[in-house]
């Protein structure tokens, strides 16, 4: 937060990335989240659904057992819910945000207080008026 509000300070555009959003374990702190990166002076955010491919899946299971035992396996549920009863999915545009009523919802709480706050839900507009100049001949590297 100290160098999002240095970077914003100086006049550079800058936001947050809230990822992954894991249902059942941290996805109730969505909002905090987002308060915090606004308070630093973020102008924009988004976020993404944790996705299990492979291998990530019995790793990421095997961390629940030992942190979470209790919650492992509500928490392996909704993920496959969140992807039509998959661990993963690989559809653009659905892989990271996921399917279905769960889904919605967390993408409501993100949309409303994205604008509660003032925040844009895409990235900024690319700008170049921070761009040095290349020296002379610094240009032949490239």
């Amino acid at each position: 937060m100290k160098a999002m509000a240095t970077l914003a300070a100086a006049g550079l555009p800058v936001g947050v990335s809230a990822a992954p959003m894991i249902p059942g374990l941290n996805d109730h702190e969505l909002p905090s989240i987002l308060e915090a990166a606004s308070e630093a002076g973020a102008s924009f955010g988004f976020y993404s659904l944790v996705r299990l491919p492979g291998a990530v899946e019995s790793i990421f299971g095997d961390w629940l057992e030992r942190n979470f035992p209790d919650g492992k396996e509500k928490i392996l549920a909704r993920i496959r819910e969140y992807h039509g009863g998959a661990r993963n999915q690989n559809i653009p545009g659905v892989r990271m945000r996921g399917r279905g009523g769960f889904a919605s919802q967390l993408n409501q709480l993100f949309m409303i207080t994205a604008r509660r706050l003032g925040l844009e839900t895409g990235s900024p507009a690319l700008r170049t008026g921070h761009v040095r100049h290349v020296l002379p001949g610094q240009g032949e590297l490239f």
